[in-house]
């Protein structure tokens, strides 16, 4: 009886690693790097794109999936690819930020990202992570659920992918070389996009105006992404409900709002319901700007929700969009993200750590002209987290050194806290706190530390809201709040319990968000604002995660083929 029970066992767990084996894919893609004549608003240059597609290809796969993409450059600048979103258990050579994780693709080079989706299912997607490639170099990562496994919420009768972009007519690494040569702002965009189509509202661009068709009383899955440069963008659909029902590809508990609010680099799935008169209703997208007195581009892109049958002709329905600088409506609609389930959050903390984010001025070098120093008060613009502003390597990624033992090209003393305590959203800031250090500090972790961080926004030269991406990780949102964060009052508004799972947490202007995980994936993980200005002027920082005991718990070898600096 004994054998008998045990041969079954061992035919039902081998069955189902055959039934896993066969159901989960290996899928092989090719990007090929290109310039491509692309027309926008009237104007036509050459953009970097990914197999001459403009937004880039969508890639859908299924929970469990591996992908293989081999990137071959054709292009004539440095580039990677970011999977934003992707865990990469073990996997962190295939994560792709510049210099973190590999050297970039030079130009008639390649390189293959291998990765296996993990325990995901939503919405994701892919980006360029060099320079400000990443306006044109990007596309959807639709994961559905694992074959056999369903949505936990009613099939939809279809699924629309909405990518949320920015157009610039010049060169976009023109535009950021030259504020980094001024010390200035870089120039706002000239166009916003909903898959690439600024929309009916710019010069030259109704013909080529998106169009999502429905039939009356179906339910469509949208899955709304905010690939945008460097703006926070509303979205919303004339006259019709948002269901929303995920974000950053984690299940929410499901609620109804009229406008969606995405950070770049975050992705929302929502349903909608066609239950409106069968007419023609813009999507519409602008933006939300919470820093006072900065530069942006207040124009709003639209794409059509057009009801089967109807006019192709007929002036479509417009809808209401909340105020540029409405931070109330962001707060009222953040506060309702909670995680479909009961969830195991961290309780017990090993790592409390506290980091200050937000802008800064450099004074100008004494070997600088003045054309060189075009910031506030003939200073050059700079950011920071804990008073240091993050300094890339450019001989070696900070993985390959950190996995071969290369020293001097980082520290690992970045501060788990401010090195000066201060009102961090007051009004009266020493300008002694406006210029950070430079450095590449990153902050050890041992593997399995549970951490919690407060992410504490300052009023150095503006307060805004910056949306903070962790590399490698999902994290909970345990709470968020305005001023300046104070355990003793906020810590009893943490939620424990259900808390939503993001990668990219939009930390409220002049205020604070606490996150929680646990460092279970070894390896050198980037975590920075992702406002691609902010970035570039030194707003982020790393994790060294080490390795744990065993094969499951340590970092693979570096891929034959990864990019040499």
């Amino acid at each position: 009886m004994t054998t008998l029970h045990t041969f079954s066992c061992l035919f039902f767990f081998c069955s189902l690693l055959s039934a896993s084996s066969i159901i989960a894919k290996v899928q092989h893609h090719n990007f090929v790097i290109q310039e491509t004549p692309v027309k926008r608003l009237c104007k036509t240059r050459n953009a970097i794109t990914v197999n001459g597609m403009f937004p880039g290809p969508t890639l859908e796969v299924n929970d469990g999936d591996t992908l293989e993409v081999k990137v071959l450059n054709r292009a004539r600048y440095n580039i990677t690819i970011h999977w934003h979103g992707v865990r990469q258990m073990r996997t962190g050579w295939a994560d792709g930020p510049e210099f973190v994780t590999q050297c970039p693709i030079r130009p008639g080079k390649s390189y293959t990202y291998r990765f296996t989706i993990q325990g995901q299912e939503g919405t994701l997607w892919w980006h360029a992570h060099s320079s400000w490639l990443r306006a044109t170099v990007y596309g959807a990562l639709i994961i559905h659920p694992a074959l056999g496994s369903s949505f936990p919420f009613p099939k939809p009768d279809r699924q629309t992918a909405l990518v949320l972009g920015e157009w610039w007519n010049a060169d976009p690494v023109d535009v950021i070389n030259q504020a980094t040569r001024t010390g200035a702002a870089p120039n706002i965009s000239d166009a916003y996009t909903i898959n690439g189509q600024p929309g009916d509202l710019y010069n030259c661009s109704i013909k080529e105006t998106v169009v999502v068709p429905v039939k009356p009383g179906e339910t469509s899955l949208l899955r709304v992404i905010n690939a945008a440069l460097n703006q926070p963008l509303f979205f919303t659909v004339a006259n019709h409900k948002l269901t929303v029902v995920g974000a950053d590809a984690s299940y929410l508990k499901p609620f109804t709002t009229k406008v969606l609010m995405l950070g770049p680099g975050q992705t929302t799935d929502v349903l909608l319901t066609a239950d409106q008169p069968p007419k023609r209703y813009y999507i519409a997208a602008r933006a939300y700007q919470s820093a006072q007195n900065a530069p942006f581009d207040n124009t709003t892109t639209t794409a059509i929700l057009h009801y089967r049958n109807t006019s192709k002709t007929s002036p479509p329905i417009k809808p209401s969009l909340p105020a540029f600088n409405d931070t109330n409506t962001v707060t009222s609609f953040s506060r309702k993200f909670k995680s479909l389930r009961n969830v195991v959050v961290p309780k017990t903390i090993d790592e409390n750590l506290f980091f200050t984010i937000g802008l800064g001025l450099d004074n100008c070098p004494k070997n600088f002209p003045k054309n060189r120093c075009q910031g506030l008060n003939g200073t050059r613009f700079t950011a920071s987290m804990n008073n240091v502003s993050f300094v890339l390597p450019s001989n070696f990624s900070l993985l390959q050194a950190h996995s071969n033992g290369i020293p001097g090209v980082f520290t690992t003393d970045f501060p788990a806290k401010p090195p000066v305590q201060f009102d961090y959203t007051g009004n009266n800031i020493s300008r002694g706190l406006f210029q950070p250090v430079k450095g590449t500090k990153l902050y050890k972790l041992k593997y399995g530390t549970r951490v919690q961080i407060v992410l504490q926004d300052t009023n150095i030269v503006t307060s805004e809201n910056h949306p903070i991406h962790l590399h490698g990780y999902d994290f909970y949102i345990v709470a968020e709040g305005f001023g300046n964060f104070n355990p003793k009052k906020d810590t009893s508004k943490f939620n424990l319990v259900d808390p939503p799972l993001r990668n990219t947490v939009a930390v409220p202007v002049n205020g604070w968000a606490v996150i929680r995980f646990v460092a279970d994936n070894p390896g050198v993980w980037l975590m920075h604002c992702h406002l691609d200005v902010h970035i570039k002027w030194g707003l982020g920082m790393a994790f060294l995660v080490e390795n744990g005991v065993g094969e499951l718990e340590t970092l693979e070898a570096a891929p034959h083929d990864l990019p040499v600096c």
